[in-house]
Order: structure tokens, then C-alpha cells, then sequence
């Protein structure tokens, strides 16, 4: 929801600093992996409790997520950079919540096994996308330029990170924050859902109403069956 507006900030100083990067001989994939190798070194630190140190790896680890596009803005994209990105982004995302987990496994697993699998729906739905997009030829800057097509959502990388930050300030908060994440992630990739339906449906098709619909039917049976119960008897 925020990357968009994130984006505005911080490209202009992204983009002098790979700039110099460039300069320096350093390629996008580099960065990249020297990102990977910040967000993996977070988890671990976690896993160890050392929260603070994991913040700043965190921290860190983004910064050079922010690079690897500025370096190849300059020097040029390629196919392989944008999917190498992608792909070690994943990785990370699900690193982090891995680390909190083995930090206090009776506290978090079940919490953290929940965020994955709400990480995982939400990744998927995001990918999807992005794949039919590329297939109809579909474009947008809104969040910077990007090897794949990026579709807005409830939350995104800025909130992802920002939760991230709590809960290495707030460790303890772990189980509760992550369910209530989780939640919002199956509902951003839900909507997500929605949306491919009303871009992607073929001309003249009802465009969503079958999905729609059922549930409506739920609903009013739901309703009709508790006012049924809550009449009193004759």
C-alpha cells in the first residue's frame, strides 16, 4: 500500500548511490546477493535473539534491495537480474519470520508456521499476476521500474519491512502480531484474486459475479437460518 509513496523518497537518493556503484565496477546481481547474504545474517541473529542486530542487518538488507534496481537502471536490466531479485526477495521474507521461530519455538510456531503459509498465498497470487500481465502486455511505474509487473496490495514490501522492525523492537509480540499479519496478507491476496478476475476475464464473461455469488448464497443462508433459530416458539 505504502511502496508507491516510499518509492518517491527514497529512488533519488538510490539513484545517486548506484550511480557511484556503477562507477565502482559493482554489478546489480552483486548487490543482490550481498542483500541476500545482510537478510540471512538477520535471521540468524534473531534465531540468537539478538534483536537490535538483526534490525540493522534488516535495515541494511533492504538498502541494498533498493541498490540492486538503482545499479541496473544505469548500467541495464536484464531478464535474469529482475528474476534473480525476485526470487532471493522471497527467500528473505521468509527467512526473517524462520529466525523468531527458532528464538522461542514454543511461543512462535504455530504463529510463524501461519505467517509463511500467508506469505506464501500472498506471493503466489503476486506472481500469478504477474505472469498474465506479461501476457497481455500490461505496464506500470507506480512503484519503480520493475522486471515484473508489481500489483498493488493492502500490504506490501514497506509494510513487510515495518513489520519487521516491530517485532525486533518488540520480540515478545511475535505470536499476536504475526497472526494479525497473516490475516491481512490471505486478505491482500484474496483481493488480489478478485482483481485478476475483473482485468483478466474474457470479453463478455460476468467478470467475478461466479465467484461472488456463491458466497452471497452462504450468506443469506447463514442468515436466514440464525433468524430462523432466534424466532420464538409458538
Amino acid at each position: 500500500m505504502l511502496d508507491g509513496v516510499m518509492r518517491k523518497i527514497i529512488d533519488p537518493p538510490l539513484g545517486l548511490m548506484g550511480r557511484a556503484l556503477v562507477k565502482s565496477k559493482v554489478t546489480a546481481n552483486q548487490v543482490t546477493l550481498a542483500g541476500l547474504g545482510l537478510g540471512l545474517l538477520a535471521s540468524a541473529a534473531i534465531a540468537l535473539s539478538w534483536f537490535w542486530v538483526g534490525l540493522v542487518l534488516i535495515v541494511l538488507s533492504r538498502l541494498m534491495d533498493g541498490l540492486d534496481g538503482a545499479v541496473a537502471r544505469v548500467s541495464g536490466k536484464t531478464d535474469f537480474g529482475g528474476y534473480l531479485d525476485i526470487a532471493l526477495d522471497f527467500l528473505f521474507y521468509g527467512a526473517v519470520p524462520v529466525g523468531f521461530v527458532i528464538a522461542d519455538p514454543a511461543a512462535n510456531a504455530i504463529p510463524g508456521a501461519i505467517l509463511l503459509a500467508s506469505f506464501y498465498f500472498n506471493g503466489s497470487t503476486f506472481l500469478g499476476y504477474a505472469i498474465l500481465a506479461e501476457k497481455k502486455e500490461l505496464q506500470t511505474t507506480s512503484r519503480g521500474a520493475k522486471s515484473l509487473y508489481f500489483t498493488g496490495g493492502l500490504l506490501e514490501g514497506t509494510e513487510t519491512i515495518g513489520f519487521f522492525i516491530v517485532l525486533c523492537i518488540w520480540p515478545a509480540v511475535f505470536p499476536w502480531a504475526a497472526l494479525v499479519f497473516a490475516a491481512l496478507c490471505f486478505v491482500t491476496g484474496a483481493s488480489r484474486i478478485l482483481l485478476a478476475r475483473q482485468v483478466f476475464a474474457e470479453p463478455g464473461s460476468d467478470r467475478g459475479s461466479d465467484l461472488v455469488e456463491p458466497v452471497t448464497e452462504v450468506v443469506d443462508e447463514v442468515v436466514d437460518s440464525l433468524e430462523a433459530h432466534g424466532k420464538p416458539k409458538k
